[in-house]
């Protein structure tokens, strides 16, 4: 499988959850022609998330998204149309903000720029660590306060967290291979 539009070349980008202990990290593969946009996408599948939350780009002190957003103050606002070779001439580490209210922060930096290799299909993860936490749970602090819930067996919010988590959560655990065959390269980029 290849992405539609032919890349010229790759960029390595390490994409971690601000702020998470031990840390919450991906490390991917993306075409240097995908654009913010499709970025966000990527970040998306490759963390977790349900993409069901407004979205911003950080960069060098102008917001990048493709909603209104009501309240950013003077700040410069732009589309997320702009491509990832773009955004790599203004600055090499940026934040990726998803869900306003829960306020997840990531940090995203260009690790390394590569050529195309065919062996590859784009994009890929190639690494990470960490599962991420579930959707509205309150933030950071929400999901360390639900990590101790769940490792509490007489703590009074342990029976509800666990049928709310479905039974099992493991926040050790992630898998490349599986993002990679089950949700990027079903994806048509």
């Amino acid at each position: 499988m290849r992405s539609r539009i032919e890349p010229e070349g790759i960029f390595q980008l390490k994409i971690a959850l601000s702020g998470s202990s031990p840390l919450i990290w991906r490390r991917v593969l993306v075409p240097s022609n995908f654009s913010l946009k499709k970025l966000h996408q990527v970040i998306q599948i490759v963390m977790g998330w349900q993409n069901s939350h407004l979205y911003l780009f950080l960069i060098d002190d102008v917001t990048y998204t493709e909603y209104e957003l009501d309240f950013e103050d003077d700040s410069e606002v732009k589309p997320a149309s702009i491509k990832l070779s773009k955004v790599f001439t203004i600055a090499t580490q940026f934040t990726y903000e998803y869900d306003f209210g829960d306020g997840w922060e990531h940090s995203v930096t260009l690790e390394k720029a590569l050529e195309l290799e065919n062996t590859y299909s784009y994009p890929i993860c190639i690494g990470g660590g960490n599962a991420c936490p579930p959707e509205d749970c309150g933030g950071l602090r929400g999901y360390y306060n639900m990590l101790k819930e769940m490792k509490t067996p007489n703590d009074v919010e342990h029976e509800s967290t666990k049928t709310w988590l479905g039974g099992f959560f493991d926040p050790s655990t992630f898998d490349p291979n599986r993002i990679n065959r089950d949700m990027l390269w079903e994806k048509k980029w």
